[in-house]
């Protein structure tokens, strides 16, 4: 009966509080960063937008039909200048009118429809990379909010070591100054130290409140939910390859400008085309007829541009110095990006060294404090000579753990760098 108490209890509980408990990680974090950044609706909406510019593209060889209509009065109509015996020529009325409705079919464009197809295809896949540049960016700020909370959070754990230490330290001198071995003015001074390291802690916890918050707002999540962080598993490799979306936002760029010259190409070549007329009208295809009649015309034409004085030519290499442009940034951004991994590489060097001997350091210090908290309750030494030791060993733990967290914030900040995160 009992048991079935608590799973009833447990399903009353809010599913937050439950999801609350379970670990996040960084990768966790980052995509639920992607999914909340409002670039990643543009993707949806510049994929609508290809669909409805290639569906106009296709209208090209559906038939065109255009319904026209005029009525005029003209000064002067034709006329025949001689008389026949017996004959009457008749002539036409100077008020003319005309209802017709106009038809065109595109036979071949000289793939000028295709050549479109290419180039809103090209222009929608570098807006489609432009987003995911845009939302690749988004992973360094999630990164240094959960690295800062991560750090926060160990220093915290240290701290409240510390507290700990200091109040049986604390009980031990109450004694001590009860029994006159010790001035209450060294029990002072530690309830002093203990007081400065509540503030300590109250401080770490705002600053972990405020970084959390900033995580909630990126990834659209309640801070309840990063109660718990899980550091993530570090690369070990230092030669890591160049993936990063710009690459590929570069390569994008180059082939909107090759379809833009294709597109050049198509639009010079000859056009092939069948038209139609049908119409009422006074007169009709009969100038001699002054009177309503219906008349229609078919046929196939032709157009070519033979000579544009060099313009295509002339636009073409706009675009190809519009290609070198892309191509320095590209090489102006592979230039940065080899300069960041050289100097990421060195500091994750340094901070590898520098956790060599921080162990080394903690254990000296122990031994330390360890002795100055026995000459504390012999007397031979004061309660600030005790603080200054403690504290000389809580700095060497709270770096230790700071070296530990940035070397791994360092690695993954490489491998953000380099595009392989």
């Amino acid at each position: 009966m009992k048991t079935i108490k608590l799973l009833f209890v447990a399903l009353l509980l809010p599913v937050h509080l439950l999801m609350a408990q379970e670990t996040v990680t960084l990768e966790q974090c980052q995509t639920w960063a992607r999914e909340n950044h409002p670039a990643l609706k543009q993707l949806d909406l510049y994929r609508q937008i290809v669909e409805l510019k290639n569906e106009n593209n296709t209208t090209s060889y559906l038939p065109q039909l255009n319904l026209n209509g005029q009525a005029t009065y003209q000064s002067d109509v034709t006329k025949i200048g001689i008389s026949l015996p017996n004959m009457k020529i008749p002539t036409v009325d100077k008020d003319q009118y005309k209802f017709y409705l106009d038809l065109k079919q595109t036979i071949w464009d000289g793939g000028l429809s295709k050549a479109k197809e290419l180039l809103n295809n090209a222009e929608n896949a570098g807006n489609l990379q432009q987003t995911e540049v845009e939302l690749y960016q988004v992973k360094e700020k999630v990164n240094q909010f959960f690295f800062t909370s991560f750090l926060i959070q160990e220093n915290l754990k240290i701290m409240e070591k510390k507290t700990e230490t200091l109040n049986e330290r604390k009980k031990i001198l109450e004694s001590a100054v009860n029994n006159g071995m010790v001035l209450s003015a060294d029990l002072d001074q530690l309830l002093a130290e203990l007081i400065k390291t509540e503030q300590t802690v109250i401080e770490l916890k705002s600053n972990k409140e405020t970084v959390l918050y900033g995580l909630s707002i990126l990834t659209g999540e309640t801070t309840e939910q990063f109660a718990k962080l899980s550091l993530p598993v570090e690369p070990t490799d230092l030669n890591m390859p160049l993936k990063r979306p710009e690459m590929e936002l570069f390569s994008k760029q180059n082939e909107l400008l090759n379809a833009n010259s294709d597109l050049l190409q198509k639009q010079r070549n000859p056009k092939l085309f069948g038209f139609g007329q049908a119409g009422y009208g006074k007169p009709g295809l009969n100038m001699l007829n002054n009177s309503f009649d219906t008349y229609y015309m078919v046929g196939l034409g032709f157009s070519w541009n033979v000579l544009d004085w060099k313009t295509t030519s002339r636009q073409k290499q706009i675009i190809k110095l519009q290609q070198d442009m892309v191509q320095t940034k590209q090489d102006a951004f592979v230039r940065n990006i080899d300069l960041a991994t050289d100097q990421q590489n060195k500091q994750i060097k340094q901070i590898g060294e520098l956790l060599k001997t921080d162990q080394q350091l903690i254990t000296v210090r122990e031994r330390i404090t360890k002795t100055s908290a026995s000459k504390l309750e012999n007397g031979t030494i004061t309660t600030a000579d005790y603080i200054q030791d403690l504290n000389a060993e809580t700095t060497a733990r709270l770096m230790l753990e700071t070296h530990k967290i940035q070397l791994k914030e360092a690695w993954i900040k490489l491998a953000n760098i380099r595009g392989n995160q």
